[in-house]
């Protein structure tokens, strides 16, 4: 007669989690992360300058700088309750797992959140839409449907003439797509320009490439907009059927982030549950530096007709 066996692996198939290496190409403020708010000041305009001078003396003018400032978030996990029993009988460590996974959930989520930030204080001037004669299908949720304009190189072109434009520096430049954004973008480049590319990357710094004096990264979540308004819509916000992904495009100096030490709150061996409680706690938060809002931009997808 066969017995019936359950037979435990010792290790767990764990989640997998985005790259978050876009979050250090930013100016840290972190040592401010315990303060409630963070102050930015910003040089106000400078002085006028005029030739062949003809009135003296000259007018005398008081330059007004402007202070920037933001507030940190405070991300809190649910608490996760073990009990006795699964220490006991599990043949993994079912402790380690949980910590773990609720550590990077966390530290998903505070990197989401700093996107966010960053997507919000885009100025609307510094919005460029996807041209791509390639038509792709909406991805950002399962609530968007429809077909929408894919990214190509020329897009690419159209934010390193915008920055030129406005004098950004050209070391330090970077755009981070989501993971269908990225695929459309090879596709469009040429067998030779892919080679190029790809020859470019600097994978150790999270690096895919450089096209047009952009550092070229990526991850499964950049942003999504309201396609009306044009506004971020958060990734905890309800979809949208006509919403549109869009890619981030920045220089390092012009956003900051602020991200704390991850906190964790136990409570072993609870009389009341007779097992562990756990929870954690990360304050973070982040912004773009610049008043003028000048060194970042949104590359945002069309909607086809």
């Amino acid at each position: 007669m066969a017995l019936n066996k359950e037979i435990w692996q010792s290790d767990i198939v764990e989640n997998f989690y985005p790259d978050n290496s876009f979050a250090s190409k930013s100016v840290d403020d972190s040592v401010f992360v315990e303060n409630h708010k963070v102050h930015i000041p910003n040089a106000g305009a400078p002085s006028n300058v005029e030739r062949n001078r003809t009135q003296k003396p000259a007018t005398t003018k008081q330059r007004t700088d402007n202070d920037l400032e933001y507030e940190m978030d405070e991300l809190t996990t649910d608490p996760v309750y073990i009990p006795n029993i699964d220490m006991v009988e599990l043949s993994y460590n079912k402790r380690n797992s949980i910590l773990s996974n609720d550590r990077s959930q966390l530290q998903e989520a505070a990197h989401l959140n700093l996107l966010d930030r960053w997507g919000q204080g885009v100025a609307t001037t510094n919005i460029i839409s996807t041209t791509g004669t390639s038509k792709t299908a909406a991805h950002t949720s399962s609530a968007a449907t429809g077909m929408r304009k894919s990214i190509c190189k020329a897009d690419v072109r159209k934010l390193m003439t915008a920055m030129d434009a406005d004098n950004v520096p050209e070391q330090g430049r970077y755009l981070l797509l989501d993971a269908f954004m990225y695929a459309d973008l090879l596709a469009d480049l040429a067998e030779k320009d892919q080679f190029m590319f790809l020859n470019s990357a600097d994978q150790q710094k999270g690096i895919l490439g450089n096209l047009y004096g952009f550092n070229i990264m990526k991850r499964s979540r950049v942003l999504r907009l309201n396609n009306g308004t044009k506004k971020v819509l958060g990734w905890d916000k309800q979809g949208a059927a006509d919403e549109l992904a869009a890619a981030l495009a920045w220089h390092e100096n012009s956003v900051s982030r602020a991200m704390g030490e991850v906190k964790m709150f136990d409570s072993t061996d609870n009389p009341l549950y007779y097992g562990d409680i756990y929870s954690f706690l990360l304050r973070t938060g982040g912004c773009v530096r610049r008043y003028d809002k000048k060194g970042i931009y949104l590359l945002a997808e069309s909607l086809t007709a």
